[in-house]
C-alpha cells in the first residue's frame, strides 16, 4: 500500500531524478536489454538510438514523481501509454521485468542514496502504478476481444492492395487470413503493425495511423518511406523501408488491433484539420469519416508539405472538399501552385478565417509543425482544450 511515508520520500527523490535526467532511462534501457534481449521484439529500437524513449520515459517517471498526490493530472497520460502498449501486446509479465531493472537502475546510479527505504518507497510506488496500467490495459485488451470483429494478440491478415499515393507514401489494404469481420475503430486511431525481417534477430513492432474511414472488412495505413540524413550518414526506416520494398499484394503481415487516444470527438462543432507531411494519414481518416456523415458544420482541411510529389491523397482530398462544400487550404514550399487553393510558403492562419471561439482543431506532423500551429492557435485565442493531437513515435508535449 502507498503510504504518506512513501509519497514523502518518492517527493524528496525528485532533485535526483532531475539531475540524473534521461541518462537514467538511458541506463535502464540498456540494463534491461542485456539482461532481457527478448523485449526487443516488443520495443521499438529505432526510438532507442534516437534517445527520444529514454527522454520519453524520463518525463514520465519525472511527472509521476512530481504527481503522487494528484494522480489525477496523469489520467491522459496514462490513457496515451496504456492504449499504445495494447499495440504492443505488452502483457501484465512485462510489468515485473521492467519494475525490477528500474529498480536496480536506481541502485546503480544512486547508491548514496538509495536507502531501505527509497527503495521501499520506489517499489511501491512502482507496483501501485503499474497496477493502473495493468487494469486499464486488460479492460481494452477484453473490450476489443468482446467486440464483434475484435481480438487480442496478433491476428493475421493480408495485403489485398498496395498503391502509391506520393513520392515517398504508400498506403497498404489489410483483409484478415480468416475472412471474419473486423472491429471498427475511431478515424485518427492506429494500427499495431508487426515485421519479421529474416536479416534481423528480432522482431519489430510499428503504430501507423488508419488512413480511411472503417468499413468492418479492411483496414489501410499508409506509410512514408524514412529517410533521414544525420551528419552526412543515411539512415533508412527499418520498417518503413521493408513495407514499401518487401511486402506485397498476397503476403501476410500480424496486425493488432486498433488503438490510440487520439481521435475526432463529435461536439457538433466546426473543424479544423491540420498536417504537414505524412501527418495527413488520419486526417485523411478524419475527412472520409465525416463525408461518409454527411457532417453539417463546417470543415477546414489546411496542410503542407514540400511540393506537388509529396502531396499525398490530393485528388481525393480536393473531390471531398468540393462534394461537401467545404475549405482546404494548401501550402507548397517549393513547386507549382497554380492552383486556386494552394500556396508558396509555410502554413500561415492569418489568411485563413478560422472558427477560433467554436472550433475543434487537430494536429498531427513534424513535432515542430505542431509546436508553432499550437503556439499560432492559442495567440489567436482558441482554448488549449479545442487542440487536439497525436505525435508519432514516443510522445512529447507541444
Amino acid at each position: 500500500m502507498l503510504t504518506d511515508k512513501h509519497i514523502d520520500i518518492i517527493k524528496s527523490t525528485i532533485p535526483l531524478l532531475e539531475n540524473a535526467g534521461p541518462a537514467l532511462t538511458g541506463h535502464f534501457y540498456q540494463r534491461m536489454f542485456s539482461h532481457n534481449p527478448e523485449l526487443q521484439d516488443i520495443f521499438n529500437m529505432a526510438n532507442q538510438h534516437s534517445g527520444r524513449q529514454q527522454v520519453a520515459l524520463f518525463e514520465a517517471i519525472a511527472a509521476y514523481a512530481k504527481n503522487i498526490e494528484n494522480l489525477a493530472a496523469l489520467t491522459t497520460a496514462v490513457e496515451r501509454i496504456a492504449q499504445k502498449h495494447t499495440s504492443f501486446n505488452i502483457k501484465a509479465d512485462h510489468y515485473a521485468i521492467v519494475g525490477h531493472h528500474l529498480i536496480e537502475t536506481l541502485r546503480e546510479l544512486a547508491s548514496d542514496v538509495f536507502t531501505a527505504d527509497v527503495e521501499e518507497a520506489w517499489t511501491v510506488a512502482y507496483q501501485f502504478l503499474a497496477q493502473i496500467f495493468i487494469n486499464r490495459e486488460a479492460e481494452l485488451y477484453q473490450q476489443r476481444a468482446e467486440t464483434l470483429g475484435g481480438w487480442r494478440d496478433a491476428r493475421s491478415f493480408t495485403v489485398v492492395d498496395k498503391v502509391v499515393e506520393s513520392t515517398l507514401v504508400t498506403s497498404f489494404v489489410f483483409m484478415p487470413v480468416d475472412d471474419k469481420a473486423v472491429i471498427g475503430f475511431q478515424p485518427g486511431q492506429y494500427l499495431g503493425i508487426e515485421v519479421s525481417d529474416p536479416s534481423r534477430e528480432f522482431k519489430e513492432i510499428r503504430q501507423y495511423s488508419l488512413s480511411t474511414k472503417a468499413n468492418d472488412q479492411t483496414y489501410r495505413i499508409s506509410v512514408k518511406r524514412e529517410i533521414n540524413n544525420v551528419d552526412g550518414i543515411t539512415a533508412k526506416g527499418i520498417v518503413s523501408n521493408y513495407l514499401h520494398d518487401e511486402v506485397n499484394v498476397g503476403d501476410s503481415i500480424n496486425l493488432y488491433a486498433p488503438a490510440g487516444d487520439f481521435f475526432f470527438n463529435d461536439r457538433q462543432a466546426p473543424v479544423v484539420l491540420l498536417s504537414a507531411g505524412v501527418g495527413i494519414t488520419p486526417m485523411q481518416a478524419i475527412l472520409e469519416t465525416l463525408a461518409q456523415q454527411g457532417y453539417n458544420h463546417p470543415v477546414q482541411y489546411l496542410h503542407a508539405c514540400e511540393n506537388s510529389e509529396q502531396h499525398s491523397f490530393d485528388q481525393r482530398t480536393t473531390e471531398l472538399i468540393n462534394q461537401n462544400n467545404w475549405q482546404q487550404h494548401i501550402w507548397y514550399r517549393t513547386g507549382d501552385v497554380s492552383q486556386q487553393h494552394i500556396l508558396q510558403g509555410m502554413m500561415d492562419f492569418t489568411k485563413i478565417d478560422l472558427p477560433i471561439e467554436q472550433g475543434d482543431f487537430y494536429l498531427c506532423g513534424p513535432i515542430p509543425f505542431m509546436q508553432f500551429a499550437k503556439q499560432q492557435l492559442l495567440t489567436l485565442g482558441v482554448a488549449a482544450s479545442n487542440i487536439h493531437y497525436e505525435v508519432f513515435g514516443p510522445h512529447a508535449d507541444l
